[in-house]
């Protein structure tokens, strides 16, 4: 004799014997003694009554025609064109998904990922399927970007993704500018900074996001300091941030005449073999144009909506 069950509690039990046990019709209807019938019923009302939700996980969809297109047009190895349906919120979690599936199968055959920071990044980590890799480390390669109020800040990054491997993880505790050139030349010897820079070195990939000034300048302690750590730079200049430098729209870095970044250098990062970008903001056409021109990334993930304007933005600048 089954002991009693509320009728919520009931539909629970069932739902769950049928779905994740796997329990035909007949085997539910011996244990909870009641008609086939009945478990059918049951089944019906844990449907109806949401004590039971079936999500449909359809894969994504990409415009193959706009990759050609891109790739025709720009120098870069591998980029994905994510469909988009009109929903802005489905759409958003469309390229989330493929960049977290498309990451992850890139993350099986590497030991050293760097991480930069930003709420698309930070996302992306959050649609991770956790898997089990200790042979697997997430480093920084630049500094903190001084967010700490926030959970997109850049430390939070490597643990966010190590937590998904059961892996390991490097910071680099340093600031993303020095403006010091003394200080910042001597700040890689320090024992504190030196064993995450030599891990970094030896990065398999790395994924980010494409920024924008503005994005940086929304943090107080840079943008007190804008003149300093960009000097003979002007504002206009710039289509967009990437790995904590300023470039223009032919994607060239800015900081020629003083790179005020902390971490690894520029030729050093760009010596990656893999270099992930994902675009899913529509106001970033000018950045994601700069770094295509640029060959800034080896891989871009955007959607069909920032694609077209891509081409657009590139017929009309040439």
């Amino acid at each position: 004799m089954m002991q009693p069950f509320s009728r919520r509690e009931l539909l629970a039990h069932v739902a769950q014997d049928f779905y994740h046990g796997k329990h035909s019709i007949a085997d539910l209807s011996s244990k909870y003694e009641m008609s086939r019938y009945l478990i059918t019923k049951a089944l019906d009302e844990a449907l109806t009554t949401g004590v039971v939700t079936i999500q449909i996980n359809a894969p994504v969809s990409r415009n193959y025609q706009l990759e050609s297109a891109l790739k025709r047009r720009f120098d870069i190895a591998h980029i994905a064109v994510v469909r988009e349906i009109g929903d802005v919120d489905r759409d958003v979690n469309s390229i989330l998904e493929y960049s977290a599936e498309r990451i992850q199968m890139l993350i099986r055959k590497a030991h050293v990922i760097g991480l930069s920071w930003g709420s698309t990044v930070f996302s992306v980590i959050e649609h991770f399927a956790d898997e089990l890799r200790e042979d697997l480390t997430f480093t920084q390669f630049m500094g903190e970007n001084m967010k700490y109020h926030s959970k997109t800040g850049s430390k939070r990054m490597v643990e966010l993704a190590a937590a998904h491997y059961e892996a390991n993880y490097a910071t680099l505790p340093a600031p993303l500018y020095v403006v010091s050139d003394l200080v910042r030349a001597a700040l890689p010897e320090e024992p504190a900074l030196r064993p995450t820079l030599a891990l970094a070195r030896r990065m398999d990939m790395l994924f980010c996001s494409l920024g924008t000034l503005d994005s940086l300048l929304a943090i107080p302690a840079w943008k007190s300091a804008r003149a300093e750590l960009f000097p003979a730079v002007e504002s206009g200049e710039v289509a967009g941030m990437l790995f904590g430098r300023p470039y223009d729209i032919n994607g060239v870095f800015l900081t020629a005449q003083k790179d005020t970044t902390v971490g690894l250098t520029l030729d050093e990062i760009m010596a990656t073999p893999r270099r992930i970008g994902m675009v899913k903001s529509k106001f970033k056409t000018d950045a994601t144009l700069g770094a295509l021109r640029g060959g800034l990334l080896t891989e871009l993930i955007l959607t069909e909506g920032i694609a077209r304007r891509v081409l657009v933005a590139d017929d009309e600048q040439s």
